[in-house]
């Protein structure tokens, strides 16, 4: 398409700005061109008019942890060792798919998917949200990366690609190689394990991981390479305290944070990823273990909790879900709303932080994040004021119309004919 004119809409531009009531945008093939209040729009030529019939447009919504290699809380991860390596990329493709055309354009995997799965998406092989990969997790023997079960089977080979090196690192020389290898293999950042998981099956949240030395070793590799970021999955208090010090951009998860630790990660512009749609539903002791179980009920019930104190206490709050663990591929966007329920997030706060925040965390702040001028032309519409209903973000059904770099994705709305969409 060469320029749309989207008309009759309200606009909720991802800058915390107040919405305008009565806005449109211009799309210039991939970038917005012009967005304004209707009245001041500029000649639109012979640019196409869609009228969004009163509903709202935001920019496109980020997912900053899913898991595109996991089933989530509908399949069984271990599954993954029964069936061929086909079928499992074929799921994934599916995936990417849905998590699109529910709403969310822009996805940080942390563990599963490699570069390949990047590419295809950015050349336009399979639908999906744009992507930066970690490849894997790492972690110390025995920590949360290392998935060995007691019969001596480790499954994590079936949840990532055979050229993945191995996700184990014990010293600080280990660490450094591992980071070069994985950034070698077109990782967009690096993960690490600084706490124990929840559904580990040899720690517990509250050990520590990896240690803050081997922390800082992958952060200054990274740093040296590009100034790429470490994201660290960290639940406990040891884990936190270890990413803190070893410099990392993003702690996920951050349940047992205290009041120093905020301050810490306020001064430091460290982001905190919650991931509490993650926390809605309590492992499955079939699928998992009971041990498994009785850890996430604990742990669940602390982020629940824990979530507000950190917002309050001014961290920057980026959106991500772990979609794949638990959370079913598509259902991301119903974190928004557990950010206001929990974290005491205003709608609006909570638009924010899965948009301009969550861009600026994946550092693509300058191109997406918010509608702009200049800005690439992904874009959401919502049925409705999702500022007085912040759950229909999270309904399928109401997403009405995804657009990803002005091309259609998705038009549940029913906007555009099918020789508009597809040519």
């Amino acid at each position: 398409m060469a320029e749309l004119f989207l008309t009759n809409v309200r606009v909720v531009d991802g800058s915390g700005r107040n919405p305008l009531r009565d806005g449109a945008l211009l799309i210039s093939g991939n970038t917005i061109s012009w967005v304004g209040e209707r009245s001041t729009a500029p000649d639109i030529g012979e640019a196409k008019v869609v009228d969004l019939r009163d509903n709202t447009v935001c920019p496109g919504f980020f997912d900053c942890h899913v898991h595109f290699a996991l089933p989530g809380g509908s399949g069984n991860p271990y599954e993954a060792v029964s069936v061929p390596a086909s079928y499992r990329t074929l799921a994934v493709v599916e995936r990417l798919r849905v998590t699109l055309h529910n709403g969310v354009t822009s996805a940080r995997d942390l563990m599963g998917i490699d570069a390949g799965v990047r590419m295809a998406v950015a050349q336009g092989l399979v639908e999906g949200p744009r992507l930066q990969v970690a490849i894997t997790m790492l972690s110390q023997t025995a920590g949360h990366a290392d998935l060995t079960q007691l019969s001596g089977f480790d499954p994590m080979s079936y949840l990532h690609g055979p050229e993945t090196p191995s996700p184990l690192i014990d010293s600080v020389d280990e660490a450094r190689k591992r980071t070069r290898q994985l950034l070698g293999l077109g990782a967009d950042l690096i993960k690490v394990a600084s706490s124990g998981g929840v559904a580990s099956p040899n720690d517990q949240p509250e050990w520590l991981g990896l240690r803050t030395e081997l922390v800082r070793a992958v952060v200054e590799e990274c740093r040296a390479y590009g100034n790429k970021p470490v994201a660290a999955h960290a639940i406990g208090y040891a884990g936190i305290a270890a990413a803190v010090d070893g410099g990392v951009r993003s702690v996920e998860h951050g349940y047992q944070l205290d009041d120093e630790l905020r301050r810490r990660m306020v001064d430091q512009d460290i982001f905190l990823v919650p991931t509490l749609l993650e926390t809605m539903e309590d492992l499955d002791p079939h699928k998992t273990s009971p041990a498994a179980h009785a850890k996430s009920v604990t742990w669940h019930r602390l982020a629940q909790e824990a979530v507000g104190r950190s917002a309050a206490a001014g961290v920057r709050i980026a959106v991500g879900t772990d979609a794949g663990l638990s959370p079913d591929h598509g259902t991301n966007l119903r974190e928004l709303g557990l950010l206001v329920k929990f974290g005491g997030l205003t709608p609006m706060e909570a638009i924010v932080a899965a948009t301009r925040d969550s861009a600026a965390l994946c550092g693509v702040d300058d191109r997406l994040g918010t509608l702009e001028s200049g800005k690439l032309a992904d874009i959401v519409v919502v049925r409705g004021d999702p500022l007085h209903d912040i759950e229909s973000v999270g309904r399928p059904d109401d997403i009405l119309l995804v657009m990803k770099d002005g091309n259609v994705c998705s038009d549940r709305g029913g906007f555009f004919t099918p020789v508009d969409r597809w040519g």
